[in-house]
């Protein structure tokens, strides 16, 4: 009998005690909360200031490490698992269990670890204090399911570690997983699972995870980043989420949160709106966004196609990639957290330690243009990327020029000195023409994966960008308002609707531009009668509304079909046999009879009360589309998380025959259909508007 699980799972005395006492800790907590109202509630320069060291750093190590290790992503001959083996596997927790008995990983060297980050150029590390699995590598008061009490290692992991960075100078974080596959309170059970959930109490689970924040954020000094994940099963919520962050926050006021700690992310895109979901940045999963994101954001990453060790995973990524990818992340004002997979001995993968080696030896020369800087001010190089500095600009070339000239578009400020990052005491050579800059470059590149450029001026440099065309819709019925705007004061943005280019004569934007026919807007600004910028231009096209059905006779609700089955894109439903089919008042999949492994179709007629344009959103974990008519408004098919993807269609008032698919796989679900139109603001669509025929 383990003697720590007493306390929660088999003594009911000490399930009573322990309730009682963690009830009324809570209590303190939240009475700590409302005093500190303030710090949850911080200004602007409060966040700054709690956010600068993060905002500095721009490069960390994520470190995925647990029981997994010991499979190395095999079983029963399959090799692709990894940190999922349990569930991936269907492995009956336990058997997983066992693998404690066998964790000895006896080549663990906290002090090698942190050097090989800190020599990588890596101001911090982010290790799985627990993953799904419910394994801790810490010692923990509240179960046995940890490093020193079921493994023969017995050593506190995590206290090694953040000893280690504070005499190194790494901030040390932890990452912690909102779902516990392993603990007997965590709901909802995996589907294939045999344990049964009777008795199994949610709140008392949340209890027990809270207990351990705790220790993670008392027991081992200053923490940098708490790192939630596992977020998205139906059981956590936006309140539990708001909850967290600021229990949380109230052990550690300076603490940094991710977005995952609550409710709001759209997915492995890692966005959320940071004005009403819990969290400090976003985390876009394996991939890198297009541009920034307007708010604190890192992208976590793999080497190769999995977070745990994966012994026959060889899908590297190169050297060459990963600098590059370190670069366009800063770029756009974001973080790179890039992840290793200790081997169940307590090694990284050799492989790992070739690519953070050489993005060390990049970042010991041209360090100074990758941390403490802002986001590029230039909104496409297309021989690099750049990052901004106070006044400096750095120039990242990816692609250096043959003929000895690097041109940079927009760059109007005139730079007091530009020289080679690599080599300060060669000075180039610059020129100025026509709201762009010319510097004059060398034969060859003094690094052939990234070489960079500094230019120095006297205050903040200007750069401008291509002026913004925006309007409502790209289609319209009868009129649109279009706008234009600029990065840069004291300019003019001289525009054209008949399809010439714009001149030094053309008119002025001074107002919101009027359409009522198909029109393309060209747009070019200038300065003192000079173009500054590009010609850019926009196509906006009237449209006739779709007619509405007026043969029909309708009555109130949608028509469903249910469906069993596994699918990665949504099916050929009209090849299926539904498992149940019925009516529902509104886009509800409540009828479902399992958790995963199930598809809707909703078919029927939604009524809108104007011509116009019209939004539909469909959000969804995993695929979905809709469809007004014969006609795919809406995409979003596919295995993914919670997504949602917007279209458009213009209508005419009345009734449009509808129709959604929805499918889910596993993990979370998610599913709503959103609307807004002329006189509707943005709303989930109600069942007032939604009909099928009788």
């Amino acid at each position: 009998m383990r003697k720590k699980d007493l306390f929660f799972r088999l003594i009911p005395l000490c399930i009573m005690i322990f309730s009682t006492v963690f009830f009324l800790s809570c209590s303190l907590s939240k009475k700590e909360e409302g005093e500190k109202g303030s710090m949850i509630k911080e200004t602007k320069e409060e966040r700054d200031k709690r956010m600068s060291w993060w905002r500095e750093a721009r490069f960390g190590l994520f470190i995925h490490w647990g029981l997994y290790a010991l499979p190395a992503g095999e079983w029963k001959g399959e090799t692709r698992h990894a940190e999922w083996i349990l569930t991936t596997a269907q492995i009956p927790v336990n058997e997983y269990e066992k693998f404690a008995s066998r964790f000895n990983p006896v080549m663990f060297n906290a002090r090698e670890w942190v050097r090989i980050a800190k020599d990588a150029g890596m101001k911090y590390i982010v290790i799985t204090s627990k993953h799904h699995d419910g394994f801790c590598l810490f010692d923990s008061n509240l179960t046995d399911y940890d490093v020193v009490d079921s493994t023969p290692f017995k050593r506190d992991i995590l206290k090694e570690l953040a000893d280690e960075c504070r005499k190194q100078g790494i901030k040390m974080c932890w990452y912690h997983s909102i779902m516990d596959w392993h603990h007997p309170d965590y709901l909802p059970r995996r589907n294939w699972e045999k344990r049964s959930a009777e008795g199994a109490d949610f709140d008392r689970y949340v209890e027990y995870m809270k207990g351990q924040v705790k220790e993670l954020v008392t027991n081992y000094g200053e923490i940098g980043v708490l790192w939630f994940d596992g977020e998205w099963e139906h059981t956590w919520d936006f309140e539990r989420g708001h909850d967290l962050y600021q229990y949380v926050r109230s052990l550690q006021p300076n603490i940094i949160i991710n977005n995952r700690v609550g409710k709001g992310r759209a997915g492995m895109t890692g966005t959320y709106d940071p004005e009403t979901a819990s969290g400090d940045f976003g985390t876009p999963e394996q991939e890198i966004p297009a541009t920034g994101l307007g708010y604190d954001w890192e992208t976590c990453m793999t080497m190769n196609d999995h977070w745990g060790y994966n012994k026959n995973d060889h899908n590297w990524k190169s050297k060459e990639d990963l600098i590059r990818k370190l670069v366009d992340i800063a770029s756009k004002g974001g973080n790179f957290l890039l992840n290793v997979g200790p081997t169940a001995e307590g090694l990284f993968p050799q492989p790992s330690i070739e690519r953070l080696q050489a993005m060390g030896q990049w970042m010991r020369v041209n360090g100074e243009s990758i941390y403490a800087t802002t986001a590029s001010l230039f909104s496409k190089l297309d021989w690099g990327r750049s990052t901004t500095k106070k006044d400096k600009l750095f120039l990242h070339v990816f692609d250096w020029p043959q003929d000895g000239a690097l041109r940079v578009p927009g760059l109007v400020s005139q730079a007091n000195s530009v020289y080679l990052l690599a080599d300060p005491q060669t000075r180039l050579d610059i020129a100025y023409e026509h709201g762009s800059a010319v510097i004059s470059v060398p034969d060859e590149a003094p690094d052939p994966v990234v070489s960079v450029i500094v230019l120095e001026f006297d205050g903040k440099p200007e750069v401008v960008r291509e002026p913004e065309i925006s309007a409502e819709n790209d289609i319209f019925c009868d009129e649109l308002k279009v706008n234009l705007s600029s990065n840069l004061e004291g300019v003019n943005i001289r525009y054209t609707v008949d399809g010439s280019m714009p001149t030094g004569d053309s008119p002025v934007y001074k107002k919101p531009i009027k359409l009522d026919r198909t029109t393309t807007v060209q747009c070019q600004i200038y300065r003192e009668g000079q173009a500054i910028s590009a010609v850019v231009g926009r196509t906006f096209t009237k449209v006739v509304p779709r007619p509405a059905e007026t043969t029909v006779e309708l009555a109130p609700g949608l028509l469903y079909e249910y469906y069993h089955g596994t699918w990665d894109w949504l099916p050929d439903f009209d090849a299926l046999e539904p498992v149940a089919s019925g009516e529902v008042a509104s886009f509800d999949i409540s009828p479902r009879k399992q958790k995963e492994y199930f598809a809707f179709r909703f078919t029927g007629y939604i009524k809108v009360p104007k011509d116009g344009v019209y939004r539909f959103y469909v959000a969804s974990d995993d695929g979905s589309r809709l469809y007004i008519g014969e006609e795919l408004v809406v995409d979003n098919d596919g295995l993914h998380g919670s997504e949602e993807v917007m279209g458009r269609i213009a209508l005419g008032a009345g009734a449009h025959p509808v129709t959604v698919g929805f499918f889910q796989k596993t993990g979370g679900v998610d599913f709503e259909v959103s609307y807004s139109g002329p006189g509707i603001e943005r709303k989930l669509v109600p069942a007032s508007a939604l009909f099928h025929a009788k």
